[in-house]
C-alpha cells in the first residue's frame, strides 16, 4: 500500500478559528506574562483570570491547565466563537479543569461576578472602543471587577508602519500563509481598518476571515485613561529585539523606548 496522503488545507475545508489560533495566539506566553506582571505588582501568584473579548477562550483554557487552583472566566459578546471554543477547546480539558472555567456571552462593561486577580483584553480587542468616553467606561468597569489586588493587562501596537494604508504582511505557518492587511488609517480620528486573510498551498484564499474597525490608541492615552479610571499606577512592558531587529517575545518594564517602525507592548493597570 502506498503512503496515506496528508490532509491538505484549502479555503474550502479550513476552519478560520483553528487558523487564527495557530497563527496569532500563543496562550502559554500570555499566561506566563500575566503571572509575571501580577508578581511584579504584588509579589504573589494570581488565581482568577477574566479574559475579556475571549473569543474561543484559548487563553482561559491554558490558564486553568497551568495550576490546579486556577479558575478562569471568559467574556465575549459574539456567540459564534464562544460556541466554537466550548466545542474545540473547553471540551478537551480534563473534567476537573472544565469545572474551573466559565464562559459568558455578555458585554465586558456590564459583566458582574467574582472579582478577578487579572483581567486581560488581548489582541488589541479593546480598540473597538473608539472614543475616550467609551474606553474610560470600560476601564472603570474593569477596575470595579478586579480584586483588591488586581491588574488589567492590555496589549498595544504602534509605529510608523502601522499607519500605512494598503500594507500587507505575510507569514508562513505550517500548511498555509497568514496575511495581515492594513486597509485604512484616518490620521484625523485614528480610526483604522484591518483584515486577516489566509492563503493555502493550492492557491485558494480565505479572504477577510477576520476584519476589525478600531481606533488606534497610543500608550500615553491609555495610561492617562487608566489613571482617570482610578488605577493607582500603570506600567509599560516593551518587547525586546533579536539580532535581526525583530521582536523576540521578551517584554521588560520600560520608561522609554526606541522609535521602532512597528512595535508591540503591554500596558498593565495596577489597582
Amino acid at each position: 500500500m502506498g503512503k496515506r496522503r496528508k490532509h491538505k488545507l484549502t479555503a474550502k475545508n479550513a476552519d478560520k478559528y483553528e487558523l487564527y489560533q495557530r497563527s496569532v495566539q500563543v496562550p502559554s506566553a500570555e499566561v506566563r506574562f500575566f503571572d509575571r506582571a501580577y508578581r511584579h505588582a504584588y509579589g504573589s501568584r494570581p488565581t482568577l483570570l477574566r479574559e475579556d473579548f475571549c473569543g474561543t477562550a484559548a487563553i482561559c483554557c491554558k490558564w486553568v491547565r497551568s495550576r490546579a487552583e486556577r479558575r478562569a472566566h471568559g467574556v465575549d459578546l459574539d456567540p459564534e466563537p464562544l460556541r466554537w471554543g466550548s466545542e474545540h477547546n473547553v471540551a478537551k480539558l480534563p473534567a476537573e479543569a472544565q469545572k474551573r472555567l466559565r464562559l459568558y456571552q455578555r458585554d465586558v462593561r456590564e459583566i458582574k461576578g467574582q472579582k478577578a486577580d487579572v483581567i486581560a483584553a488581548e489582541n488589541f480587542s479593546y480598540f473597538i472602543f473608539r472614543s475616550r468616553e467609551e474606553l474610560l467606561k470600560y476601564f472603570v468597569a474593569a477596575r470595579r471587577s478586579l480584586a483588591r489586588k488586581g491588574v488589567l493587562v492590555l496589549d498595544v501596537m504602534g509605529g510608523s508602519e502601522v499607519l500605512q494604508e494598503n500594507r500587507k504582511e505575510k507569514r508562513k505557518v505550517k500548511g498555509f500563509h497568514y496575511i495581515w492587511e492594513q486597509a485604512r488609517f484616518d490620521p484625523i480620528t485614528n480610526h483604522c481598518r484591518f483584515h486577516i486573510h489566509f492563503k493555502f498551498k493550492n492557491g485558494s484564499r480565505l479572504r477577510r476571515a477576520f476584519s476589525y474597525d478600531w481606533r488606534l490608541w497610543s500608550i500615553p492615552e491609555i495610561e492617562e485613561l487608566l489613571a482617570e479610571a482610578g488605577f493607582r499606577e500603570s506600567a509599560v512592558y516593551w518587547e525586546g529585539t533579536d539580532a535581526d531587529g525583530e521582536g523576540n517575545g521578551v517584554y521588560r518594564r520600560r520608561k522609554h523606548a526606541p522609535s521602532d517602525p512597528a512595535w508591540i507592548a503591554y500596558v498593565v493597570g495596577i489597582k
